[in-house]
Formats: structure tokens, sequence, C-alpha cells
């Protein structure tokens, strides 16, 4: 009788079993995940929980590409991809305690979600997240509150 071969057992981190699920929510596309998972992963720890991933634009800059805004328990990451060339590049990389003045403003209409912050370097930012479907407003409406007004976050 052979022995049986060891089985090897694939033990996938905090960050990437909460990051999937949350990018297939969004309707984020798979080749679109794979392309900044490099740039998430320098930025996230491996025990971070995300809470949203989701397309977005800047509306005060519409031709500067496309954005993936990533919000875990303890950061805002957000990258960016450029139109002519489609090269990626970090825009945002924050600790949840360095942003202030985090303001959202949910609109079903739309099926967008417009999320504003000041960094530390006191640059206000600003993306409209874009969301398959009007419900997913709500449904982002209440991950934000859950981030930025419990008492853990401690963002003004």
């Amino acid at each position: 009788m052979l022995p049986r071969p060891a089985t090897v057992k694939r033990h996938m981190d905090v960050f990437s079993r909460t990051f999937l699920p949350a990018a297939a929510e969004a309707g984020v596309a798979i080749p679109t995940v794979s392309r900044h998972m490099p740039i998430f992963r320098r930025c996230v720890e491996p025990d971070d929980t995300t809470v949203l991933v989701s397309r977005c634009y800047r509306p005060d800059a519409p031709l500067s590409g496309e954005f993936i805004l990533l919000l875990t328990r303890r950061r805002l990451v957000v990258t960016q991809e450029t139109k002519v060339f489609h090269r990626l590049r970090l825009h945002l990389n924050a600790n949840l305690r360095h942003l202030s003045n985090v303001t959202w403003n949910p609109d079903a209409t739309r099926s967008a979600v417009e999320v504003t912050a000041t960094a530390v370097d006191g640059v206000r930012e600003r993306f409209r997240l874009r969301l398959a479907e009007p419900e997913a407003v709500w449904r982002f409406d209440s991950l934000l509150q859950h981030v930025f007004r419990s008492p853990r976050a401690a963002v003004a």
C-alpha cells in the first residue's frame, strides 16, 4: 500500500478572505482585482479586514482615469489606473486615524456614493463610488457608518 501524499493546506489571510467577496459584491472584475492586488498587498496588513471595495472616480478630475477604493477596518487605500497607458499607481494610502472630516453622500437615483475626506497632508480627497444597483447604495452607506462612526475608528 502506497503512502498517501501529504495534503497542503492553503490558509488565506484575513485580508484575502474578506477582499475577494467585497470586490465581487461591488462588481469589480477579477482581472481588475488581480492587477490592483499587488499594490493593496503592500499597503494592508494580512490580518486587516476588508470592509468595502469599489470602482470610483474623482468628480473634480474626470479625465484622470479610473480608481479602485479599498476600505479596511484600519486603512483607506485608493489606486489609480491611467486612461491612456493603463498604468497603475497608488493614489492614497491612509490610516483611518489620520483622516479627518470624513463625509459621504448616498445617491440612490444614480447608484452612487460620494465620499470625501481630508488626508494628513491637508489635501481634501473626493471620490464617487460607482455601484451596480441602487440597493447597494444603502449597504455601502451602512458600511461607511460602521467604520467612520464607531468609537474604534476615532475619526473626526
